[in-house]
């Protein structure tokens, strides 16, 4: 299951990089997109409108709008492929209880689950936040102790994943209809886990950028904090050996 994770997120880069390439080509041609939403449907039938100058740049243009396409199948074939074999998965009531919490979807709680195992091995979540390096870095000088940036440490993968999604605390707490799909039949104390989490981090998300902090710390600072709660539903969890 981590390496087709890890495959998976792989494509995903090589989609991010083949609309980086393509983005940069029709740019240097002097075109430029006026819509809101990149990588929309409009953005695409945009793109497929362009009309280069020359024959050469427009097969160069239509190959990499293949190129996208291409990848951005493979990680729809892989994400169903990971779909698929999480139900028939040892780990399979961890990723569900997991996906309790707002913006942790199957993907996330697959990649937290095959990067870091069985979250009750840690003692408490201060480790499990020492692992994944999301604790500030210190640098004593006698007396004192400078904090600088978080320690990058441990597990990178589970570490963007979780960064990644904190975005979803950024708006009120509230139980969406996808939410409570996601809460059916599991235990009343992973619910309140949840919403214990969600009226707690975005209630911080709101105080720290009402404070002037800058948004990748404070989106930092609550992936650190979830990833206490996840800890605590992980508690709650029974495994089977």
């Amino acid at each position: 299951m981590r390496d087709l994770v890890r495959s998976r997120e792989d494509a995903v880069n090589a989609t991010r990089k083949a609309r980086q390439r393509l983005s940069a080509f029709v740019l240097r041609h002097g075109f430029r997109y006026s819509g809101r939403n990149a990588w929309s449907v409009a953005h695409l039938r945009w793109l497929a409108d362009i009309t280069m100058p020359h024959p050469a740049q427009q097969i160069a243009l239509q190959e990499y709008i293949h190129s996208i396409e291409e990848c951005s199948e493979r990680v729809d074939r892989l994400t169903e492929q990971i779909w698929n074999l999480i139900s028939t998965w040892r780990m399979a009531p961890i990723v569900t209880a997991f996906q309790s919490l707002r913006g942790v979807a199957p993907i996330v709680a697959t990649t937290m689950v095959v990067e870091i195992g069985d979250l009750r091995r840690f003692d408490n979540p201060r480790q499990l936040m020492a692992y994944l390096g999301l604790v500030p870095s210190e640098n004593p000088s006698g007396q004192t102790t400078k904090r600088g940036g978080i320690t990058k440490t441990g597990n990178c993968h589970a570490r963007r994943a979780l960064i990644e999604a904190a975005q979803a605390y950024s708006f009120p707490a509230r139980v969406s209809r996808v939410l409570r799909k996601r809460h059916e039949n599991l235990p009343r104390e992973i619910k309140e886990i949840s919403w214990k989490a969600q009226v707690r981090l975005c209630g911080r998300f709101r105080k720290l950028m009402a404070k002037g902090k800058n948004r990748n710390r404070t989106v930092t600072a609550i992936a650190r904090e979830r990833s206490g709660f996840m800890w605590a539903i992980a508690k709650e969890v029974p495994m089977s050996a």
